[in-house]
């Protein structure tokens, strides 16, 4: 008798979770199109998070993608610090460690600004649930970190393509084997 009772539910779960794709596909497409990424950057421990800030925000799950942006973000300007063997004094916060990054040359002031409206987009009140995320825009908040996402790392993983090869303009942020290979994660259109 279980076993009916189990094939009922999925097949009711199946046609509720279909009905719900197909009805809201539309606006997820919409969302998709309002925002830009790229869709070559090196595969790094961040890249898929990256790359799911996109999926999240079509999807309509706009705190997360805040709360993702913000994560990778942090994860990218570590990075840099230790591509660049920066030891940061330990009372630096994030964003005078950006400053410093954009002081020393390292990334544009444009990018330090970027990882500054993410670091600052209320990121203490979403990763501890403040009341205060009840007043939070989120959809819009969410559309702005994932285009200063998607500025920073055309940045700081620059490249162009030519005869069909990558070329990185910013070799130590990928991962150049000796042969000129390199390991790359791809977002293409869904």
């Amino acid at each position: 008798m279980t076993d009916i009772h189990e094939q009922i539910r999925r097949r009711q779960l199946r046609d509720n979770l279909l009905a719900n794709y197909e009805g809201t596909i539309e606006l997820r497409v919409e969302r998709y199109l309002e925002i830009t990424h790229n869709p070559i950057i090196p595969n790094h421990h961040f890249s898929q998070a990256s790359a799911e800030c996109i999926s999240l925000y079509s999807d309509g799950y706009f705190l997360s993608a805040v709360m993702v942006t913000q994560a990778v973000v942090e994860g990218i300007r570590n990075f840099i610090v230790e591509r660049n063997k920066i030891k940061p004094d330990e009372n630096m916060d994030g964003r005078a460690l950006v400053g410093l990054l954009a002081k020393n040359g390292i990334i544009s002031q444009e990018i330090a600004d970027a990882f500054d409206r993410v670091w600052n987009s209320f990121r203490n009140d979403v990763h501890h649930m403040n009341p205060k995320v009840a007043e939070i825009p989120f959809r819009e908040i969410a559309k702005r970190n994932i285009q200063d996402l998607a500025a920073i790392e055309c940045e700081v993983f620059e490249h162009e393509i030519r005869n069909g090869r990558i070329i990185p303009l910013n070799p130590k942020y990928w991962a150049v084997e000796a042969n000129g290979t390199m390991p790359v994660f791809l977002r293409l259109e869904p």
